[in-house]
């Protein structure tokens, strides 16, 4: 009996594998590549004189209310330009970020062949780490300053953020940013809806970003995800019975949702854990349901929450398993 057991099991992986690779084969296959304009290096490597020719070229990047002579400013500040100096250091040669870019827009146009491919824009900003990436229909916009490594000089933030501001994060971020475009939004402000919606982008990622792992699909570190992995069963059981599911307790999305250094159990054990394991969750049920159901891609992403719940047939795996 033993025997068959694996047999059948390996039947299921190497299955699994060859569904993959037909997968992998057709993204190659397609016809694509993105084009990337360094707005970064065109802004501080620009002249006085040809400010003019820069604004008609990236009109989007200087609003009619502001003088000329602030974007002057900023292009002599030695602060701005110390900057720039430190992202030319880490992204002089951006190939193998376009090259990684050009193979997600290839995944993006084999699960959403109507979708645009945007042109790509790089940028220094003002470190705003909730904008790192914005992604329209025709533009996608990247702050390279926020990708010099969590250990840069110039972040003042808490761990928890700069853990993220790696190169290795622009393409995950690239997937969240695209996800709103695809996703149906919150319709309540349930703990259940916010847990499905980034599950929803999580699960996007599996698809787009095959060959990254888990914690960095999410943005943990291996010791983080690990900690959800032998944790989900008593992460569940604390979600059930205290009723938090369709509870709207605004504050729940701050405690189990939203990026924090921990989430909030209110237990001695809090510091244990990684901020948003309601999201890490909302992901679990969404694989379950994606395995469990044989719908399409873009039906699943407009489902509601409760239906897309229970019809997962979610099962946490038991403590220690």
């Amino acid at each position: 009996m033993r025997r068959i057991f694996i047999l059948f099991v390996l039947i299921i992986a190497l299955a699994s594998c060859d569904k993959k690779s037909k997968v992998e084969k057709a993204v190659e296959e397609i016809p694509l590549e993105i084009k990337v304009e360094r707005f970064d290096k065109l802004f501080f490597e620009t002249g006085p004189k040809d400010l003019g020719q820069l604004k008609k070229q990236f009109p989007f990047f200087f609003p009619s209310e502001n003088k000329d002579s602030v974007w002057l400013n900023k292009m002599k500040d030695p602060l701005w330009r110390e900057l720039y100096s430190e992202v030319q250091k880490q992204y002089s040669n951006f190939d193998p970020v376009q090259k990684d870019l050009n193979t997600l827009f290839k995944h993006i146009k084999f699960y959403f062949p109507e979708n645009k491919t945007p042109k790509v824009i790089t940028v220094i900003s003002e470190m705003d780490y909730n904008n790192k990436v914005i992604y329209t229909d025709s533009l996608l916009i990247i702050s390279l300053e926020l990708y010099l490594g969590k250990n840069h000089k110039f972040y003042q933030f808490p761990n928890y953020l700069k853990q993220n501001f790696e190169q290795k994060q622009i393409l995950p971020d690239v997937v969240s940013s695209f996800s709103a475009q695809k996703i149906a939004p919150v319709r309540d402000s349930s703990l259940l809806s916010q847990m499905i919606y980034f599950g929803k982008q999580l699960y996007l990622k599996d698809l787009l970003l095959p060959d990254y792992s888990d914690g960095d699909k999410i943005g943990y570190t291996p010791e983080q995800n690990k900690w959800c992995e032998e944790n989900e069963g008593y992460m569940w059981r604390y979600f059930l019975e205290n009723e938090l599911l369709y509870s709207d307790d605004s504050k729940l999305s701050n405690r189990f949702i939203n990026t924090a250094p921990f989430s909030k159990f209110y237990l001695e054990t809090d510091n244990e854990s990684p901020g948003r394991v309601g999201t890490w969750i909302g992901w679990q049920m969404v694989r379950s349901y994606m395995n469990n159901n044989d719908v399409p891609l873009e039906t699943m992403l407009k489902m509601n929450a409760k239906e897309l719940f229970e019809e997962s047939k979610y099962k946490p795996k038991k403590n220690g398993e």
